[in-house]
């Protein structure tokens, strides 16, 4: 049977489930959400997909699951793939999750939305600034770890990468510019040259230039 992944290519947090899935060899499609047209506010959306009105959200059979770390615990449990090599490394996979979702992805997803979904005479500048510079930071943290490292826990590609890449692909403006970060780039690098590997915008149906 085939999974079902509710999400749409502008959004990072449904990219951090798309590409486990995508790399794991699952069988799985997209199904397209019209966010920007009030498609996750709607009364049937809430009540038959999720209660909290986000994506992404993966249907496999009678299995529902929304958040972006709980569909690639998933992943790991049908396919051993992902979750670290070890109860350590796995315990080391849990705890960048948890950072990514605190001090990188919201910070920015939050910026991204800012700067370019929102009408320019809407975009408040003191936010934007106080966000890229608590993104700075953590652009920094994820630089000195990645010194050294391939990747950010063990030898391998885990959910720790899958989350913390989840905005870095992006071409909109949020304050990152992937030049000044040589270590965080040559990791995007070797994310990008994993079989199967493909761009959010490739991956999930919906991008900007569908509504230009």
């Amino acid at each position: 049977m085939t999974i079902k992944l509710y999400c749409f290519g502008e959004s990072g947090n449904a990219y951090k489930a798309a590409l486990p899935l995508q790399l794991s060899g699952l069988d799985w499609a997209p199904v397209k959400v019209d966010f920007f047209n009030g498609g996750t506010r709607t009364p049937e959306y809430r009540a038959e997909i999720n209660e909290m009105g986000e994506v992404p959200v993966l249907v496999d059979g009678g299995v529902t699951l929304t958040q972006s770390g709980v569909i690639q615990h998933y992943i790991t449990e049908k396919t051993g793939r992902f979750g670290g090599a070890t109860p350590e490394e796995a315990r080391e996979v849990l705890r960048w999750q948890f950072w990514d979702n605190h001090k990188l992805s919201s910070q920015a997803g939050m910026t991204r939305f800012l700067m370019n979904f929102l009408p320019e005479e809407k975009r408040p500048a003191e936010v934007i600034a106080f966000t890229q510079a608590r993104l700075k930071a953590a652009y920094q943290v994820l630089e000195a770890h990645l010194e050294g490292r391939d990747w950010i826990v063990g030898a391998g590609p885990t959910h720790a990468d899958f989350c913390c890449c989840g905005y870095l692909f992006y071409p909109e403006p949020f304050g990152f510019v992937r030049a000044d970060w040589p270590n965080i780039d040559r990791w995007l690098g070797s994310i990008e040259a994993l079989p199967g590997w493909k761009h959010p915008y490739d991956l999930m149906p919906g991008s900007p230039a569908d509504r230009a």
